[in-house]
């Protein structure tokens, strides 16, 4: 049992002893004196706080219950040691600051410290130290009640924390809006312009169709901004339902990078695909999915210098198919990764290229892809260092000979609609010809060069080319051999656009894998019958 010091060891039996024989029933001044000194000893005891007294020069002399329970020593193992056994050495110092202020007998209060316990942890104390003085006035020793602190220094810190967390939110929120505000106003600007300038007399064609075109992209900009704030608070509510049906992944890519492609030749970016020859089929909202490989691929362009290099990979990876989208950009820094997929969220750096956006793209991504079951990570080494955003999703868990049923299945129908690419240096051939098809319930993309046509084709897969022969960079006669060589393009048809009609044009378009020779300019009636034919050779 703990041996206590004298004063402690008093008890009621030995203040019993000082009553006067001779005067039962009276107490003498000595027996007060004792009473109270017992009395101050088991509430010095008995209290929760630690109760220490120490000499000037700093070694134990008293160690009540409270500070074995908060420094875990019994009275032995310290009375007469040093009191920095419950110091950290780099808080030595500040002992014998402490001691310097007591023999000039002030007084600390309330002193806000860290102390040691027996086994090694650090506490928050609250320290109180006293002079203790002899009869004639001179300090011989200190007294000190330590109080462990630490639960409300903790309460403290997670009451701050949670201060900065509401300040940084209101900022975002104050951020937010005026951002919002800005990004709204700028569409508004060019729309108001061009209405004006549409009232102004004497207007040409030309100069109206440019007008609407402005207000068309504009009005698009704003719809975009808009649609992707409600599709986070959709998924924020959890009410974003996905439309799921079996799909390829190639095609969602080619949707993907048909968004994606105006601003990547708007900065002259080189787009790499590397994707996998055999199908990789998923159970999913294509529609969304290729909202999250757009907006990854739309990142990597504003965030890339013009000339830059974007790379898309996909491969499969046990029962899932990853997506990979790297750049040679802005990169990001470090203490920045855990914070890229928080709404709103922009590093300064990235805030001079958001070129009309709200920094929910990302956030958007992560919630499409953790609907779908899947996961997002971001990467990057550092500021201009590039950044890789990689997409795990699972796999559809068919069997090889149902998907290869459903393939055939989908272009045994013409109503069902067959995937068309449309290649043509000339835009308005290009979507005109396009829309056509599209009205006709085919699945139409677009390119206007013989490089986008490659990396279209190589992710969206299509049945059916309506290749123009004449392009800028490669002529079509070597573009349809490059799609034959490909596993996709063996059974495609190949339909050659030109304005040379002679026998021998003809010629080498055969040769050089097409199945027909059309002359410019050509009958919507024409391709919807060709592609008919081919729906229904297909289906046979």
């Amino acid at each position: 049992m703990q041996r206590l010091p004298y004063t402690a060891r008093m008890n009621a039996r030995s203040l019993t002893d000082k009553v006067t024989p001779a005067f039962p029933g009276v107490v003498t001044d000595d027996a007060v004196q004792f009473s109270q000194r017992a009395l101050l000893a088991a509430i010095v005891d008995s209290s929760d706080d630690a109760i220490v007294s120490k000499t000037l020069e700093g070694r134990i002399l008293s160690w009540n219950r409270g500070a074995t329970r908060i420094f875990g020593y019994e009275p032995h193992e310290v009375i007469g040691k040093p009191i920095t056994i419950i110091i950290p050495p780099e808080l030595h110092a500040e002992e014998q600051q402490i001691l310097e202020k007591l023999r000039r007998g002030e007084r600390i209060d309330h002193f806000d410290t860290v102390r040691v316990t027996k086994d090694g942890r650090r506490i928050d104390i609250s320290l109180t130290v006293s002079p203790v003085r002899a009869a004639d006035g001179t300090v011989i020793g200190a007294s000190k009640v330590a109080r462990d602190v630490s639960e409300r220094k903790l309460a403290e810190q997670r009451l701050q924390q949670s201060e900065e967390a509401l300040r940084q939110a209101d900022k975002r929120k104050d951020e937010f809006l005026a951002l919002l505000a800005h990004e709204l106003r700028n569409p508004l600007a060019p729309i108001r312009y061009a209405l004006a300038a549409n009232k102004k007399f004497g207007r040409t064609l030309q100069q109206r169709r440019h007008a609407d075109e402005i207000i068309e992209r504009q009005v698009s900009l704003m719809s975009r901004l808009l649609d992707d704030l409600l599709d986070i608070s959709r998924i924020t509510r959890g009410a974003l339902e996905l439309k799921r049906s079996r799909t390829e992944l190639t095609s969602i890519v080619g949707a993907a990078i048909e968004t994606a492609r105006p601003i990547i030749d708007a900065k002259q970016h080189t787009l790499v695909l590397d994707l996998p020859e055999q199908p990789l089929q998923l159970d999913a909202d294509a529609t969304r999915l290729a909202q999250v490989f757009s907006n990854l691929l739309i990142n990597a362009a504003k965030y890339t210098d013009p000339g830059g290099r974007i790379q898309l990979r996909a491969w499969q990876e046990e029962r899932n198919v990853v997506v990979s989208v790297s750049d040679n950009g802005i990169g990001i820094a470090a203490d920045m990764l855990p914070r890229v997929f928080n709404m709103f969220f922009q590093t300064h750096s990235a805030l001079a290229r958001a070129e009309g956006g709200l920094g929910v793209g990302l956030s958007l991504v992560r919630g499409l892809v953790d609907l779908h079951g899947g996961t997002v990570q971001a990467h990057s080494d550092g500021p201009g260092a590039g950044s890789e955003f990689v997409v795990q999703l699972p796999l559809e868990t068919a069997t090889p000979e149902s998907l290869v049923a459903e393939a055939d299945a989908e272009v045994a129908s013409a109503d069902v609609g067959l995937k068309v690419l449309v290649v043509d240096d000339n835009r308005d051939a290009a979507d005109t010809c396009a829309m056509l098809l599209e009205a006709s319930g085919h699945h139409v993309q677009t390119a206007y060069t013989g490089r986008q046509a490659l990396e279209l084709a190589r992710a969206f897969h299509p049945h059916a080319v309506l290749l123009d022969i004449g392009l800028p960079d490669v002529d079509g006669y070597r573009l349809a051999e490059r799609f034959r060589a490909s596993p996709w393009g063996r059974s495609a048809i190949l339909i050659a656009v030109t304005g040379w009609g002679q026998e021998q044009d003809r010629q080498r378009a055969v040769e050089a894998g097409f199945d027909q020779h059309l002359v410019k300019p050509i009958s919507a009636e024409t391709v919807e019958s060709l592609l008919q034919s081919f729906a229904r050779g297909a289906g046979s």
